[in-house]
């Protein structure tokens, strides 16, 4: 067995770890006086006034950026001229999913010369970056993608109506600040999605073809703390305990699916995110219990005595908490517990049935979808996007 297993540079984890930014980003960058900073941060700019206060006593100029959405291909691209123009040595990116991948990508193409096509995959050359990135300081405001502890950045092309991964182990982040705190005032909408989607991403790696015994604990953690934790903050949100569980977990997914891959729900959602307006958690919600029931179904058919089957059943166990608890068993509770939360149909999205076909024709070519422990054909795919629809 080869494995490898890579994160972010530090993780420093717990309440009340912003206030220590300032003397982090000492440490991260030693040596250099009065750096100077883009803050990337979300469509709301306010939410990050509380850290330039925070970096400003320690002589750290900061210039904002703001994500208003899913970075594209040329938001990252303005955001790139903006860090040459202000001379920054630093990139500090704060927010949800989107504000962290905008970050990475900027950081790497300050950095390497040309044009960002140059380094995608899938629409690009795919070539490999050759220069280190401006250092990475991500701190996740949301309990959801993990973005913090990965080592690549989706970004839309708006021109190909695709999302694509600008990926490099040299962009893994210098550090990664998770504070519970910053996800106290999140609206139960964004809590739910965006908690399913750190679910995902532990189910995902744990069943994926590439999963090792590095991934596998991570894994096995993370669904337990996800399963208790995302119900009771979604009923209370000021519950500080559960808060702190779902930024364990979606710290773990993170890291899971860096080092292990992921699955045919987000091969779904790379494709769609790219040509609907739809938030990447809310789609994650929408397809996770019925690609799991359709995986299930297929490994029982063709592979009944798979080592993935019996994980399904594993991760029954772990999120039902019953001992004999079967992998149907753990995809019905996953389909419950989404129906418990409102997760949106996938036609309230403007997705119709005539964009199945090419969806499916998308996701079955995906990256992520490489990794799903089971080949599923193109009738499997159409099924688990029908029931989610």
């Amino acid at each position: 067995m080869r494995f490898e297993f890579a994160t972010a540079s530090r993780i420093v984890f717990g309440p009340g770890t912003l206030d220590e930014i300032g003397r982090l980003v000492g440490e991260t960058l030693p040596g250099q006086e009065s750096p100077r900073a883009l803050l990337v941060c979300g469509r709301t700019a306010a939410r990050a006034g509380r850290l330039v206060e925070l970096l400003r006593p320690r002589g750290i100029d900061s210039r904002t950026f703001s994500m208003p959405g899913e970075p594209t291909i040329d938001a990252v691209h303005w955001g790139t001229e903006q860090v040459r123009h202000d001379g920054c040595s630093l990139v500090i990116s704060f927010g949800g999913g989107s504000a962290i991948d905008a970050g990475k990508a900027i950081a790497a193409l300050a950095t390497n010369p040309g044009d960002p096509l140059d380094y995608l995959e899938v629409i690009g050359h795919n070539k490999p970056l050759t220069r280190p990135p401006l250092p990475v300081i991500a701190i996740p405001t949301t309990a959801g993608t993990g973005s913090e502890v990965t080592r690549n950045a989706v970004l839309t092309s708006t021109e190909h109506r695709i999302k694509v991964s600008l990926r490099s182990p040299l962009m893994l982040p210098r550090l990664a600040l998770v504070d519970p705190e910053l996800t106290l005032d999140l609206p139960k909408e964004v809590t739910a999605s965006t908690g399913l989607d750190a679910l995902t991403q532990l189910i995902e790696p744990y069943v994926s073809v590439r999963a090792n015994p590095a991934t596998d604990g991570i894994c096995r953690e993370g669904i337990r703390r996800a399963a208790q934790a995302l119900p009771r903050v979604c009923q209370d949100p000021w519950d500080a305990d559960a808060r702190e569980e779902m930024c364990i977990a979606s710290l773990f997914g993170g890291l899971a699916l860096a080092n292990a891959g992921l699955g045919a729900v987000h091969g779904f959602a790379g494709s769609i995110g790219g040509r609907f307006n739809a938030p990447h958690g809310e789609v994650c919600a929408a397809l996770l219990p019925h690609v799991m029931a359709v995986n299930v179904r297929a490994l029982q058919k063709r592979q009944p005595g798979s080592n993935a089957l019996a994980r399904y059943a594993e991760i029954a166990r772990l999120v039902t908490c019953e001992p004999h608890a079967t992998a149907e068993d753990g995809v019905s509770w996953i389909r419950e517990l989404c129906a418990s939360l409102s997760i949106k149909r996938l036609r309230e999205h403007g997705i119709t049935t005539e964009d199945f076909a090419w969806i499916v024709d998308k996701a079955q070519a995906a990256s992520s979808t490489k990794g799903n422990p089971v080949a599923l054909a193109a009738e499997e795919l159409a099924e688990a996007l029908t029931a989610a629809f």
